[in-house]
């Protein structure tokens, strides 16, 4: 009896159908433009683009508008350009995209053509597309082969790749559609936001990504974010200053479980180490341990009970040449250049009185969850979407539509068989495998690491079945094997991450075959070399269709149902037959996981012999339930990591907007102002409280707090004793003498210059000032956890102490840059002098030391001024003529010198 949902769907469809029937009218309307465009020459299709974006740029046009017209464009251009003309299903699948959604279709139906459709049309927008991939190979390989239809189209093409030049690079991200890798694109954002002007970053924007292999992008590599690390600056000090107090701790002041290797304080031990800590000043006296202020400092104690209850010498590591070395506790060996991470191994070094080596410290850090999300628009392709649409809903809001294919699926996926032990499991794989070569069937063995992959190698060499292994090697290499393993009799062993990006053509890759031959021998006809493996491929092609088209055999389950499907989505291409099965056995991990002691109890009764397999649709349905409950389960791993990762995300786009925001003004004086003062009145309100008499003010305090970050020795004391004075006079006043201070300052350097400089000393500021808090969220993160145990929850504890820290930043910032540029001044004649004396030393340039002296007339050599490397039209004494250098760039006067130690020198 089928049930009322089965009803309902025969009645109404599915919703993936009427979305599907929903845009076949605009597929339509697309059809019937292309007799139109065929008759265009390739003048009028580079017309017909300049015509669209002249209305969408400057007419204001919606792209869902001229969609009909740029889709029958592009598919026109893709026709003349690769001869490959789009199936209705790659239009629908590129409309999808256009609207923000992620098309699942089938491997081999032609993503990579589909793409273009979708970046065409967004592209006439004028604000760059990204096409995202996996690795380089396949950024490089499909940027190559797409950009020959948008140069049919009149657009551009830019490929980004690791360890390429700047310049490269940046016109890449200016080209009308870029493809790179996901991990190149968040590294240049995150790079990008550590420049020093606009002119120096590398992309202009986010407004539309396509992701080519969306699960693996946005799910699979999400769980780790991209860092920039650099040295930290050195806090040895406060290693051994904390180190010394924990050898008084007695057993009651902490407790250890040895089982997950952690120790921490007892509220005894946190009251012990308060007492001592505000005795010796580390800890403020209005401080305690438990305020957000107090996070590194905690964080460094924790780590330093670790060190010393945790690690112990010549068991877990030994000193050697004033070096703390940790030893494998597998091998017993050293492992020297291994260091722990998170200032652990500072705190080793501490306890060992050794010299403390500077840890590494988050620069820039993101995840690819937030990255993502930074795009106006985001679509994905991909071959299995479906099993986690739930996923790509909530955290990026984009539906999964399932694309039909061009022609029926013909492959048979046939029930799992399930064998007792892992040696019967892989002699059963073995000898299917032998079958199927026999008969001349190519077979695509899917294992799960590198280790099961090299085991059935060694058992099909003993058969004496030739075969290759894809392991981890480089693409290239993958890319070719994988276009052999459709040959006739071809057997490819292959790991998770084998099959990507390259499809198994039954017979071959004739692409791939035609360039291996070419290359083999450059002096041959190419159309003859082609014709010749063309012959080739159909005789091979319709052998291996008679043997029954790819067998996949999957020697285990994974543990995400998207994985299998993937390699079962290997064969039955285009409506070729094919066959898919699974082997696997009760001590499999999946199977050991759920419950096969009991299956194992119940075959054994059954009187199972060895060597036979079970076989039942209900063993596909168990193990699919299983599968769907480790996929939730890591679902909501990876949604509480983002929550606390949004946390900062929120801190980072303002930090990174207000820094762009700098870069791009032309003066930001009124900014460092209201940052004076609002220094100012912190200064007044700390010293001079709100609602108190003259006699409770601390006037000799409020002088000392000036003149350090006011740069400015007031007669505070004498102000506050006039009568009828109150705070807001002395604000007023402090507010007068400062911006009459600055406006001499600005007038002594130049206005132009004094612009150059608030933002130079901003920019270093927000930098210096965002590491240093990213270090104390990392540490707040690794503490908070403990927060509940005490019934607190760790994620709202997180946001607000986040929030305080990031108040706390900023009251910090606006103290250093206010301090800074207080105390800058422009050098003296004679501190000009000696730097030039400096710089000409460094030339090999003798001065005269008695310059009144008439003196004979000096060779071109010799000349002190008009360096040859000084940047065209350079003028000392003019800044509008030095450019806008970044602080570490060549000082443009020629001298070698950096910048900020020349030219750019601020005192």
């Amino acid at each position: 009896m089928l049930g009322l949902g089965t009803i309902a769907k025969k009645v109404f469809g599915t919703p993936n159908d009427r979305k599907v029937k929903s845009i076949r009218p605009l597929v339509a309307k697309i059809n019937a433009l292309e007799p139109e465009f065929q008759k265009l020459d390739e003048a009028g299709i580079k017309a017909k683009t300049r015509e669209l974006q002249d209305r969408v740029q400057q007419k204001g046009e919606s792209l869902d508008s001229v969609l009909p017209e740029a889709f029958a464009n592009c598919r026109e251009a893709a026709r003349r350009a690769l001869g490959l003309r789009a199936f209705d299903v790659q239009l629908m699948g590129g409309i999808f995209l256009h609207q923000g959604n992620i098309a699942e279709m089938k491997t081999g139906e032609g993503k990579t053509l589909m793409a273009t459709f979708p970046a065409y049309l967004n592209a006439l927008a004028g604000k760059g597309v990204h096409v995202v991939t996996v690795n380089d190979y396949l950024a490089r390989r499909d940027g190559e082969w797409m950009s020959k239809v948008y140069g049919t189209l009149g657009l551009t093409t830019g490929v980004v790749v690791p360890f390429q030049p700047d310049d490269e690079k940046r016109v890449a991200y200016q080209a009308d559609i870029t493809y790179a890798t996901n991990n190149e694109l968040g590294f240049d954002y995150l790079r990008d936001n550590m420049k020093g002007s606009v002119a120096e970053m590398m992309q202009r924007g986010h407004f539309f990504a396509i992701v080519d292999e969306v699960d693996s992008i946005l799910i699979d590599e999400a769980r780790t974010p991209l860092i920039i690390s650099g040295p930290s600056q050195d806090r040895s000090e406060l290693y051994n200053a904390v180190d010394q107090y924990i050898p008084e701790l007695k057993p009651e002041h902490y407790t250890i479980d040895e089982k997950t290797r952690n120790a921490t304080f007892t509220e005894e031990g946190n009251e012990y180490m308060e007492n001592r800590l505000h005795e010796v000043g580390l800890l403020p006296a209005d401080q305690t341990l438990y305020d957000p202020e107090s996070t590194t400092l905690v964080h460094h104690i924790n780590q330093a009970l670790r060190a010393h209850k945790l690690f112990h010498k010549d068991q877990n590591y030994v000193v050697q040449n004033d070096e703390v070395v940790l030893i494998d506790e597998f091998t017993g060996r050293m492992m020297k250049g291994r260091r722990l991470s998170d200032g652990l191994h500072q705190a080793i070094e501490a306890k060992e009185h050794v010299k403390i080596q500077p840890e590494n410290v988050t620069l820039a850090s993101v995840t690819f969850q937030n990255y993502f999300r930074l795009y106006e628009k985001l679509s994905g392709m991909t071959g299995t979407g479906m099993t986690e649409a739930e996923e790509f809903a909530e955290i990026y809001k984009l539906g999964v539509v399932e694309v039909p294919t061009n022609r029926p699926v013909a492959r048979l996926d046939e029930h799992d068989r399930v064998y007792r032990t892992a040696m019967e499991k892989y002699k059963a794989v073995v000898e299917a495998i032998k079958e199927a070569h026999e008969k001349g069937q190519p077979t695509l063995v899917g294992t799960t690491s590198i280790e099961k992959s090299e085991l059935l190698s060694q058992m099909l060499t003993q058969q004496g079945i030739p075969h290759n292994v894809l392991n981890a090697r480089q693409h290239e290499q993958e890319a070719k094997i994988v276009a052999d393993a459709g040959r006739l009799g071809a057997v490819t062993i292959a790991t998770n991450m084998a099959g990507r990006g390259t499809d198994i053509q039954l017979g071959g890759n004739v692409e791939m075959q035609v360039h291996e031959e070419l290359a083999a021998h450059p002096d041959a006809n190419p159309d003859e070399v082609r014709a010749s493996i063309e012959a080739k491929h159909d005789d091979e092609k319709k052998k291996v269709l008679e043997a029954g088209g790819l067998f996949v055999l999957g020697t285990e389950r994974h543990e995400s149902r998207r994985i299998d499907n993937q390699l079962r989505g290997r064969s039955g291409r285009q409506g070729d037959p094919g066959r898919a099965l699974f082997f696997l056995s009760l001590e499999d991990d999946l199977m050991r996981i759920f419950g096969s002691n009991k299956l194992d109890a119940v075959l054994s009764k059954l009187g199972m012999k060895e060597g036979e397999a079970i076989i039942h649709p209900w063993v596909n349905k168990s193990l699919e339930r299983a599968q769907s409950k480790v996929e939730a389960r890591n679902f909501d791993i990876r949604k509480q990591l983002l929550k606390f990762d949004d946390v900062m995300n929120d801190q980072r786009k303002a930090i990174f907007s207000q820094r762009r925001e700098i870069m791009e003004a032309e003066d930001i004086s009124e900014i460092t102002r209201d940052m004076r003062l609002q220094v100012i009145a912190d200064i007044v309100d700390r010293y001079m409280p709100p609602k108190t008499y003259a006699d409770q003010w601390d006037a000799e305090g409020m002088h000392a707090s000036v003149l350090e970050n006011l740069n400015m020795d007031l007669p505070i004391a004498e102000w506050a004793e006039e009568d009828g004075v109150d705070q807001q006079d002395i604000t007023r006043r402090l507010e007068e003498k400062t911006d009459a201070y600055m406006a001499e300052k600005s007038a002594a350097f130049g206005l132009e210059t004094m612009h150059q400089i608030e933002k130079q000393l901003l920019l270093q500021a927000i930098d210096t000032r965002w590491r240093e808090h990213l270090v104390t969220l990392e540490h707040l993160r690794s503490v908070v956890g403990f927060r509940g145990y005490a019934q607190r929850d760790p994620l709202s504890e997180y946001k607000t102490e986040g929030f305080q820290l990031f108040q706390t930043m900023l009251d910090g910032l606006r103290f250093d840059v206010t301090k800074r540029l207080a105390q800058i001044r422009p050098l003296t004649e004679e501190e000009r002098e000696t730097m030039i004396r400096q710089q000409m030393a460094q030339m090999g340039i003798q001065m005269d030391p008695n310059p009144t002296q008439p003196t004979a007339p000096q060779t071109p050599e010799a000349l002190p001024v008009g360096n040859p490397d000084a940047r065209p039209g350079f003028d000392e004494n003019d800044p509008t003529t030095w450019g806008n250098p970044g602080r570490n760039d060549p000082c443009p006067c020629g001298s070698g010198e950096k910048f900020k130690h020349c030219h750019g020198r601020l005192a």
